[in-house]
């Protein structure tokens, strides 16, 4: 059995998937990227702006999945230039300073609307 999850607090998707599916204890979460939820933008700035929009995307949809940052087991990170990865890694390592999920980063080719930073990942699921 899964379970659909979707926030109106974290863009809506943009194609046939959903935000996240709860199934056998976990819930996974499709690729964030940094669209500003209110105005459905691309958020100004550079990596490290765009990594926390991501990860604050991610935090909404976890919380209405009824689970958080501290449950997560997984994340893969997808970057347009691996040259970012010490920028986007500093505001990584303070969403999740204690404990850290395992994670994959690679460099894509190109990300959608052509943002600089995507990250999906796999929690345990709440309640």
């Amino acid at each position: 059995m899964k379970t659909i999850v979707q926030t109106d607090k974290a863009p809506a998707a943009i194609g046939p998937y959903s935000q996240a599916v709860k199934a056998g204890g976990f819930v996974f979460l499709s690729g964030q990227v940094a669209l500003d939820p209110a105005s459905g933008q691309v958020v100004e700035g550079d990596v490290r702006a765009q990594t926390e929009r991501v990860l604050q995307n991610l935090q909404a949809v976890l919380a209405a999945a009824g689970s958080s940052l501290a449950a997560v087991v997984k994340t893969t990170v997808f970057l347009a230039d691996m040259n970012d990865f010490a920028a986007m890694n500093e505001v990584y390592g303070k969403f999740f300073s204690s404990d850290p999920p395992a994670r994959a980063t690679v460099q894509a080719a190109r990300l959608p609307k052509d943002v600089q930073v995507e990250i999906d990942l796999i929690a345990l699921a709440g309640n």
